[in-house]
């Protein structure tokens, strides 16, 4: 019980932390919607880009709602986690009586929750803007699927920021996420890559991240490929988040 307590009092204090921070607002509730008007702004409504069906303003609110949430969750998990280790933040946590996997899990949730808003507003933007029109059940189902799928790269924010120190984890994070954007297709359709890069970004966790969200729009259900890989890789980078942690317990 109290570990369960002390797990919800960490969740409460990053998500609190989180919303404090104007600068980490901006970049990952802000940027991806400002990015979406200046990708789509000037787009119409009726032509589709290349190989997807859907029209240039659908395929990039999906794309935007999803680089939003891994911003969110990737760029503040990392950052914070290593700065955390170097103050003797997270000494005084193994004080408590907060459990290892308790804290990983904590960091996971807490900036999953925090994705939630960069999500809606792409949506927002989307709808008031450029006009999306969906059903109901769809907009929900992007929300979910979207919001659920930024756990995978929490739990890699969480594995980065035990991996680096705190002067290398920006160069780390920083690369990881703009390889993750642009070949995962977040930014720009994967179908204009050649054919040899298209098989290579079919294998990302963001490629397969922003295909949900792409299904969902269609009608369609998820490939199977798609869900495979990113259930792999949660597991993966959570896995990895939980053994850095462990390791850098030992080294305490």
């Amino acid at each position: 019980m109290l570990n369960t307590f002390a797990s919800w009092g960490l969740i409460k204090l990053e998500i609190t932390r989180a919303l404090r921070n104007k600068k980490f607002l901006f970049f990952s509730v802000i940027y991806p919607s400002a990015l979406f008007l200046l990708i789509a702004g000037s787009a119409d409504s009726t032509t589709k880009v290349a190989g997807t069906g859907l029209t240039l303003p659908t395929f990039f609110m999906v794309s935007m709602a999803s680089f939003g949430a891994l911003t969110a969750v990737l760029m503040g998990n990392s950052e914070r986690i290593a700065k955390e280790r170097e103050s003797g933040w997270v000494r005084q946590l193994r004080l408590t009586t907060l459990p290892g996997r308790g804290y990983v899990l904590a960091k996971t949730a807490s900036a999953a929750v925090i994705s939630l808003p960069s999500i809606v507003v792409v949506f927002a933007v989307a709808a008031a803007v450029k006009h999306v029109r969906l059903d109901a059940w769809h907009w929900l189902a992007l929300t979910g699927a979207i919001w659920a799928g930024s756990l995978v790269f929490a739990a890699l924010g969480v594995a980065i920021g035990y991996l680096a120190s705190g002067d290398a984890v920006r160069p780390i994070t920083m690369i990881l996420y703009f390889g993750l954007s642009v070949l995962g297709g977040l930014w720009m359709p994967t179908t204009t890559f050649p054919d040899w890069l298209q098989k290579i970004a079919s294998w990302l966790p963001t490629h397969a991240y922003a295909a949900l969200g792409r299904s969902i729009e269609l009608g369609d259900a998820p490939h199977a490929k798609d869900l495979a890989i990113l259930a792999v890789s949660f597991l993966l980078f959570a896995g990895g988040a939980a053994w850095l942690y462990r390791k850098d317990t030992l080294k305490a």
